[in-house]
């Protein structure tokens, strides 16, 4: 149901060396860096951290933000389409992002309460 879980921090380098010891603990690593932010997981990384990017929709972690995994990219369209029409923000629509990987199709919206949520399908289509 979950696909990963970002949390915003303010200073990216002690936010790594912080969850690179506490998380081995429990078994993650640290997976993956992107600019500013960190992916932890065992298999792919499900949880992130990151310094918020102002004005940035998809990247970045500015404020809490929740991923559910879809089954296909037909459910990622539904995912959207039902939060605008239920009074969500669109905040990217549902469509390729390459530049995570080549087959990672996601719709991102902020609820009416600002909470960042996205729907992704990571199947080719």
């Amino acid at each position: 149901m979950i696909d990963h879980i970002s949390l915003p921090v303010a200073d990216i380098g002690r936010a790594k060396a912080f969850y690179d010891a506490v998380l081995a603990t429990v078994g993650y690593r640290r997976m993956m860096d992107y600019g500013q932010a960190a992916g932890y997981g065992d298999q792919h990384p499900h949880f992130w951290i990151g310094v918020p990017a102002e004005g940035e929709a998809e990247g970045g972690c500015p404020g809490v933000h929740i991923a559910f995994r879809a089954e296909d990219r037909e459910s990622v369209d539904a995912f959207h389409a039902a939060a605008l029409a239920h009074g969500g923000q669109d905040n990217g629509a549902p469509g390729l992002r390459p530049r995570y990987h080549p087959d990672y199709y996601a719709g991102f919206v902020i609820d009416p309460d600002g909470n960042r949520i996205e729907a992704v399908c990571h199947l080719p289509a």
